[in-house]
């Protein structure tokens, strides 16, 4: 049980930080344009086809550098020459231009490498086991992961706090009219939080990808709880989204792991009426529901505290 409990939360905050990764830049582009990019996710995809190719030509290492500043271009030049022109149509146009271009990223990676997943590898310089928990070895790579992911949170609160940059970019935020009175290209900021962002998402498209599996419809199956990580945190809230990101990631961690279920729990004391047709939801595991839950808390959320955790404004 010990060992269950250590390794759930290991797996738990290294999944949360993942998440945190993809959610840090799509809060601030969130809350500083109104945008609901649902095509973020496809850049932490990006990242991950760009790493694999790259590591494939020089290393992992330059494939570490290079895809992350080749999805932030990319990135940048979607806010420049597509969200910036579809704009003035309102926040129902930049959604669909977001969604469209989600399916056309998915696409073209499915064109040029295929549906089947790749064969991306830990670099052997990290393929060990860090240390042992019990019986069970926890790689290196998985620590790797996880110091990745705190450095890059320390670094964007040191610019957002301490950084003439992060200043701006703040203000750029709640007051853009102000910020360009006082002499500052707004648009060029905007393209640079939007390109940082989407940076971001492709480092942990990078890091994940050896880990994890490195397929087309990998930008679908976290694109959801992007959303629910930036409203559980609340919009604009970097801290928020460090906190909802470790929370998802172990509240589903853990969930996955019990195998309990309500007929378990009261056993004989079971009502006669568990045995009828509600059977099926009498008998469904908590690992079953799993998938779920961050969803569940997301609505639990907008009941009871709209604004998110950390967050000052409703969503």
């Amino acid at each position: 049980m010990l060992e269950l409990i250590v390794i759930s939360t290991l797996n738990g905050v290294l999944f949360g930080m993942l998440l945190f990764l993809m959610a840090s830049g799509l809060t601030v582009i969130f809350s500083m344009l109104g945008v609901l990019n649902f095509a973020h996710a496809s850049f932490y995809m990006l990242g991950a086809f760009f790493g694999y190719q790259i590591s494939r030509w020089v290393g992992f290492w330059p494939a570490l550098l290079i895809a992350p500043i080749l999805a932030g271009a990319i990135g940048a030049a979607v806010e420049r020459y597509g969200l910036r022109r579809v704009h003035r149509n309102g926040h129902v146009a930049e959604l669909l231009f977001t969604f469209g271009l989600a399916f056309a990223i998915e696409e073209i990676v499915q064109i040029i490498w295929g549906k089947s997943p790749l064969d991306f590898r830990v670099p052997d310089i990290l393929d060990f086991p860090a240390f042992t928990v019990f019986s069970t070895n926890y790689p290196a790579y998985k620590m790797f992961m996880l110091l990745v992911s705190v450095a890059i949170f320390v670094g964007l609160l040191l610019v957002l706090k301490r950084t003439r940059i992060g200043l701006i970019v703040q203000a750029a935020l709640t007051h853009p009219h102000m910020v360009g009175h006082l002499g500052h290209n707004v648009g060029r900021v905007f393209m640079l939080v939007f390109g940082v962002g989407t940076a971001l998402a492709a480092v942990a498209g990078v890091i994940a990808g050896p880990a994890l599996v490195t397929q087309s419809n990998m930008a679908g199956l976290l694109g959801p709880i992007l959303f629910v990580v930036v409203v559980v945190g609340g919009l604009g809230s970097l801290p928020g989204a460090f906190i909802a990101s470790l929370l998802i990631g172990l509240l589903q961690t853990f969930a996955v792991s019990m195998n309990g279920s309500l007929s378990e729990i009261f056993g004989p004391l079971s009502p006669a009426w568990a045995s009828t047709w509600v059977s099926d939801i009498w008998n469904v595991t908590v690992a079953q529901i799993a998938p779920i839950m961050p969803y569940l808390l997301l609505v639990l959320i907008l009941i009871f505290r709209p604004m998110g955790l950390l967050g000052t404004r409703e969503t």
